[in-house]
């Protein structure tokens, strides 16, 4: 019998339908051809591959007639499925990484895939056949137990069990595992660009971080107290007090955080401008919008309203842009808060002056906190905290042992004589809840100042800074207490319990107050 020629390796020489005489190593893989070139190449494999991985087999391949007559019979001869799949594999291998056209500009052109394109990449398909076929390359040359002998030990098993060792399920499921642990890890695309091009979660808890959401508990208090200093009952002006200085007060603190945001990008790179969290212009923006709209709400309380709120908006925008790294520094936050007051009690009343002694009671409790909140991010400071510790024993002798005055108001109606008139009812009731309540801001001050004073670390300068911030509450219900307004003070006071609900949200609990 004649037989073939040969190529230059000995391997007998047979075209290929489709394709002219000659051979290619693996027709189908290098030249970059549909799926018609595919299986052409696929039909070409019993020719160069054996059981054993022979490729330079000098002689008809036994059982090539049989494929093709029929491929299906070749799945349990010596030849055909392992080599098959194995270069399946490779091929699908090839085709996720150039793609049926190769290139990167084949890449780019063609549209992109549907959803179960998006579940192949997921699934490292290419991957899993690749290790699917050299599972069978092995099956095919040594059975599926391995070695002659155990083949001849071992009892025959039915054919679901056949197939399933055949294919290495147990490995196959394992690479599955760690292709999906690959992809949950870096997603699809995979590496540093998927990453960076995921929308980073928490927007709204990057705003409540930069805005300090938990610390508003303390505003509302100001126009309160300012409220009882001039002996009037809080009524629809002092609500409209209370949000213009809500608003000017979240103004400062965007302005505060846009004006630090070098410093922050060093000292506190977890904050919400230097991590990205929030752009840097949108802050600037929320500032601006946050002042205008305070500035109309204290218009809208009355013209000695917005004479308050205008000099107090430069006071805030003062210190974040100039000030505050200035000896001034301190000063001008304990002018704001003083301010603040002064807003409920000219919105409320209609005038300022009976306000002054708790404005200048409430500017300085802030002065003290500010100036010790300029060493929280460095500590060392000693000075600070004892002064602040002892700022705090003085305003609560302040509050607590001088006798209620009442306001102008309400002199002529608790005159000695006239009927009804209880003179010293109402200064027992109202000054016994001031030394309560003043105790209770002393109490919320005095241990954290204590405690840097004895260690001025950060941490505990931050405590520090923290639990002056939480006593101003039951510092402003002592306050209105002491102009003779209990029921004001109590109202103050509910701000504590309701600061605290609100600060132990989830939401919440990563936002600090300072």
């Amino acid at each position: 019998m004649n037989r073939p020629p040969a190529d230059d390796r000995g391997a007998p020489s047979r075209p290929v339908p489709g394709k002219g005489g000659g051979s290619s190593a693996l027709p189908g893989l290098g030249s970059r051809r549909g799926r018609a070139g595919v299986r052409a190449g696929l039909l070409r494999l019993p020719a160069r591959f054996t059981v054993r991985g022979d490729t330079a087999a000098s002689g008809p391949v036994p059982g090539e007639d049989a494929l093709r007559r029929d491929p299906r019979r070749c799945s349990g001869g010596p030849v055909g499925l392992p080599a098959l799949v194995a270069v399946a594999g490779a091929a699908l291998v090839g085709a996720g990484a150039e793609g049926p056209g190769g290139g990167a500009a084949s890449r780019a052109a063609r549209p992109r895939p549907g959803r179960a394109g998006a579940w192949a990449e997921l699934l490292r398909l290419p991957a899993l056949v690749a290790v699917a076929g050299a599972a069978l390359v092995g099956a095919g040359a040594e059975g599926p137990g391995g070695g002659a002998a155990s083949r001849a030990a071992r009892p025959r098993p039915g054919r679901a069990g056949a197939w399933a060792e055949l294919l290495r399920l147990p490995a196959l499921v394992a690479v599955a595992g760690a292709a999906l642990v690959g992809a949950g890890a870096e997603g699809p695309g995979g590496g540093a660009a998927s990453r960076a091009a995921r929308p980073r979660p928490g927007r709204a808890g990057a705003w409540a971080e930069l805005l300090r959401l938990p610390a508003l508990f303390t505003v509302p208090g100001d126009a309160l107290a300012g409220a009882a200093a001039v002996g009037a009952r809080p009524g629809p002006r002092t609500l409209l007090a209370i949000g213009s200085s809500l608003c000017l007060y979240e103004a400062g603190m965007a302005l505060n955080d846009w004006a630090d945001r070098a410093e922050d990008a060093v000292e506190r790179p977890h904050r919400p401008i230097p991590s990205g969290r929030v752009e840097p212009a949108a802050a600037l923006a929320a500032a601006c919008g946050l002042t205008g709209a305070g500035l109309v709400l204290a218009a809208r309380a009355g013209r000695p309203a917005l004479a308050v709120a205008a000099p107090l908006a430069a006071t805030v925008w003062s210190y974040d842009l100039a000030l505050k790294h200035t000896p001034a520094g301190p000063a001008a936050m304990a002018a704001a808060r003083a301010l603040d007051l002064l807003l409920g009690a000219a919105a409320t009343g209609g005038g300022t002056r009976a306000a002054l002694p708790s404005a200048a009671l409430l500017g300085s409790h802030t002065l003290a906190v500010t100036a010790v909140s300029r060493r929280e991010t460095t500590g060392g400071s000693v000075l600070a905290p004892l002064a602040a510790l002892a700022t705090t024993g003085l305003l609560t002798r302040l509050v607590t042992h001088r006798r209620t005055r009442l306001p102008a108001g309400r002199r002529a109606a608790a005159a000695p004589g006239l009927p009804g008139s209880s003179p010293a009812a109402e200064p027992n009731s109202t000054g016994a809840l001031a030394t309560a309540l003043g105790a209770a801001y002393a109490a919320t001050a005095a241990r954290p100042y204590f405690h840097a004073a004895l260690n001025p670390s950060p941490p505990l300068t931050q405590r520090a800074v923290g639990g002056g911030i939480r006593a101003t509450i039951p510092l402003q219900a002592a306050l209105a207490a002491r102009s003779g307004s209990a029921v004001t003070s109590l109202l103050t006071a509910a701000l504590v319990p309701a600061g605290r609900a609100f600060a132990r949200r989830a939401a919440m609990r990563k936002v600090s107050i300072t």
